[in-house]
């Protein structure tokens, strides 16, 4: 008996849905209290963040680009990267500016979801709102400086013996270098949406 499959579950399909467990993975291991728990949760997000390369390079390279790639890729990498977000906040990762980081955060999300109810009412109307290159930016800029923000915890509880936590001059500038990514990708997050609609805005007037 053939048993009939909705989606093809391709290799560029399966990496981009193997994201979804690798952030609760992440999560996890962040809150864990256990010896290098800090550090296998920066290089799963590493690999987390190259699946994100390669699940695209792949589909094209064997003529598996698919609907249901494109968009389960968008939204996937949008719930990695607020999950995630959300996580350091609550984690401490930001240490003193805890409650900035929020606030910003909260700002990324309300784009994230107003873009996609934009999307939602120009597909409903026959346009497909494709991703520009300051999306793609923006997207690369937030996960550097996840990575760059657990980078820190990992020195910091992994390798404290070698750096003296927060106070070695090489862990405060992976902390800035951190910070400074992720101002970045707010500010390149709301003027990203800003031109999302500027260009699609008239969709949603009706």
């Amino acid at each position: 008996m053939r048993v009939w499959l909705p989606v093809r579950f391709t290799l560029p399909n399966i990496l981009t849905i193997s994201r979804v467990p690798a952030m609760f993975a992440i999560v996890g291991l962040m809150y864990a209290d256990f010896p290098w728990a800090a550090t296998i949760a920066f290089w799963l997000f590493i690999a987390a963040a190259l699946s994100d390369w390669l699940d695209g390079k792949l589909a094209r390279a064997s003529g598996q680009v698919s609907n249901f790639g494109r968009f389960m890729d968008a939204v996937i990498d949008k719930v990695m990267v607020i999950g995630l977000m959300v996580a350091l906040v609550n984690g401490g990762y930001f240490m003193g500016y805890r409650i900035t980081a929020m606030l910003l955060v909260l700002a990324i999300i309300g784009r994230e979801f107003m873009i996609s109810g934009l999307r939602m009412v120009a597909a409903a109307k026959g346009v497909v709102v494709e991703a520009d290159a300051g999306g793609k930016v923006k997207t690369f800029l937030q996960l550097n400086a996840i990575g760059w923000l657990l980078g820190t915890r990992m020195l910091t509880n992994d390798f404290g013996e070698v750096f003296n936590g927060h106070e070695h001059w090489q862990v405060r500038i992976v902390h800035w270098v951190g910070l400074t990514f992720f101002v970045l990708s707010v500010i390149l997050t709301i003027t990203s949406g800003y031109t999302y609609f500027r260009r699609h805005g008239h969709l949603v007037r009706d």
